[in-house]
Order: structure tokens, then sequence, then C-alpha cells
């Protein structure tokens, strides 16, 4: 595929995945689903466990990729170590 950014797609739907690709699909639909700049998320997944580190811009992001996180199909749970950006404007 040549985007630099896969997609993500109802394929993706499958629960039996391994933890990397359950986390790089947490990844894609975070980047599908929110307006989230997430070229500072670190997304591990640990069987159904997701973990979510990293940097945002605001406040309300860090709830809202927690929640988009939590929707996937196969996360059972998130663990969410997200902070905002030293300097950013909280909104």
């Amino acid at each position: 595929m040549s985007s630099e950014h896969p997609t993500y797609s109802h394929k993706d739907d499958d629960p039996h995945l391994t933890d990397d690709d359950l986390a790089q699909k947490v990844l894609r639909f975070l980047r599908y689903a929110s307006f989230i700049d997430t070229s500072d998320i670190d997304v591990i997944a640990l069987g159904n466990m997701v973990v979510l580190s990293g940097t945002v811009a605001r406040e309300a992001d860090i709830a809202c990729a927690g929640e988009a996180a939590a929707s996937v199909i196969g996360v059972q749970s998130v663990e969410n170590r997200l902070r905002t950006r030293p300097g950013e404007t909280e909104g």
C-alpha cells in the first residue's frame, strides 16, 4: 500500500490477533476515527489489554483516544498513560 499510514477497515475486525497486530489495529483506528494527532502516540497490546502512551495536544484528546481504543473489537481494557504536550493549550 502506498499510504504512509494504512487506513482502518472492517477486515481489521478479527478479534483473534497477535499483540502487535492488535496494537497496529488500535493505532489505525485512532487515526481513522478521531481528529487526534497520533504522531506522538504509542500503542502496546498485552493480550486483550492495550496501553496508550505518549503525548497529545489537548486534555480532551486523552479521553477521546481512550474511548476510541476501548471501542476496537478485541480490546477488553485500556490503560491510558497519555499526557498533554508541555506548552500546549488545554481545551
